[in-house]
């Protein structure tokens, strides 16, 4: 590609964004950069503590039950305190319970401590994803929220490169290294983020929002169950697929070098296809990668190298860069203005579930059945997946109005603030797909 069409491409990619939204985009990557812990905690149990396997299972299981129990309050403390002080309290929460667990040896300590980093760990997602929603134009956000997810992966990569040197020198050293990374992304939110929470104006008809109403809201607790059986089948890809390829000799380098490819993938087609869907129909998108992950693991019955294992992981990480970005934006359509955090808070619980959910079903249907009945279940959910994204994006409602609500005029200490959602939908230029 000539680098003049590079260029243009990676300016059309980023420009038009508000300074807010890269702040945090920059708080999430340096968070991400420093997610050390989740890398190396079973090395860390079974090498270094000289717990069993099935110990390790057990935090890891109460590490994802954590996050569960904190999804919907998080949401709660989102809408209801603002998206600013729950991000705080959570990266500064997440930074104590890492530290301190580091410093634990008993086995009932460690478990509740990996209880609370998962629920610490947890709670600043709907608020990120609120805040994002806040900021950002309706017609930007496919292409936010897909570089959030860029930046993500980019710093697990880089993250899961750098735990390896630093467990050989120090695992201790792990644990207090993602506490400072954590700490800076809280500093980063209070030194240069402003509140965005939308302020309730009197004339304005939309009832309270409590989780009562986001369970009543039948489509969009049908997308959540959706969003869990489309979650059950990526996870299958950190659960499942190590554990079949292990019962089939590969060793734990062969596993190693398959799932690489995924975050090659990510950090390297994002981008490129981000601006490939960003204006597409977002029911045909949800559609084609349900169907295309489910039946890229299904694949994963007929293979039978270190290379086939590869292809199959191209073919399933294709339909994740779709899906993520594109399903984000679905729950902030059909979200109520005032309601982002408890929203977001549910689908964040789906995914939570799923996190819980999926070690135990993989590891059950290998043992009794054998894996390739677990990557035929997978084609079969992700089938159904997109059969129902198919029947509930029928009549999809309209992006909301850019005029939004005023934010919260609250600012951070010295914050640069760039302009308001109506400011900068009144000043940007706006694209074809806007104007139609």
């Amino acid at each position: 590609m000539p680098a003049a069409v590079l260029r243009r491409a990676v300016r059309e990619t980023v420009s038009g964004l508000p300074r807010e939204y890269w702040w945090l985009w920059t708080s999430t990557l340096v968070n991400r950069l420093g997610a050390f812990v989740a890398t190396f905690m079973a090395l860390y149990l079974t090498l270094d503590r000289g717990y069993s396997a099935s110990y390790a299972g057990l935090v890891a299981s109460l590490h994802g039950l954590g996050g569960v129990v904190s999804s919907l309050a998080a949401g709660v403390m989102t809408d209801r305190f603002g998206r600013r002080p729950t991000l705080l309290v959570a990266q500064v929460s997440t930074a104590a319970s890492v530290a301190l667990l580091g410093f634990m040896h008993h086995p009932v300590a460690i478990a509740a401590v990996a209880f609370l980093v998962g629920m610490t760990s947890n709670a600043s997602r709907p608020a990120v994803q609120a805040m994002m929603a806040d900021i950002v134009r309706p017609e930007d956000r496919v292409r936010a929220f897909s570089l959030n997810y860029w930046a993500i992966n980019l710093g697990f990569a880089v993250s899961s490169m750098g735990a390896g040197f630093i467990a050989e020198y120090s695992y201790l050293a792990g644990f207090l290294i993602e506490a400072g990374m954590t700490l800076v992304c809280a500093l980063v939110v209070f030194a240069k983020l402003p509140e965005s929470r939308p302020v309730r104006v009197a004339k304005e008809t939309e009832p309270a929002v409590g989780l009562g109403t986001v369970l009543r809201d039948g489509r969009f607790m049908s997308v959540v169950g959706l969003s869990f059986l489309v979650a059950l089948v990526f996870q299958q890809g950190s659960v499942g697929l190590p554990v079949a390829m292990g019962r089939a000799g590969f060793t734990a380098a062969d596993y190693g070098t398959a799932i690489a490819v995924n975050g090659i993938l990510i950090v390297a087609l994002q981008i490129p296809v981000t601006r490939f869907i960003e204006h597409r129909d977002p029911k045909r998108l949800l559609v084609i990668s349900s169907v295309l992950a489910g039946y890229g693991f299904g694949l994963t019955a007929f293979a039978g190298s270190v290379g086939v294992f590869m292809l199959t992981v191209c073919v399933w990480t294709l339909a994740e860069i779709v899906n993520a970005p594109t399903q984000t934006g679905i729950v902030v359509r059909l979200s109520p203005v005032h309601g982002r955090g408890r929203y977001q808070g549910m689908y964040t619980l789906s995914w939570a579930l799923a996190a819980l959910i999926a070690p135990v079903m993989s590891g059950v249907v290998i043992d009794r059945f054998g894996a390739a009945w677990l990557w035929a279940l997978c084609a079969v959910v992700g089938t159904v997946a997109g059969l129902g994204y198919g029947l509930l994006m029928r009549r999809l409602p309209a992006e909301e109005s850019v005029q939004e609500p005023v934010r919260e005029s609250s600012r951070a200490p010295g914050a640069e603030v760039g302009p308001t959602a109506t400011e900068a939908v009144a000043t940007a230029p706006r694209t074809e797909a806007a104007r139609a």
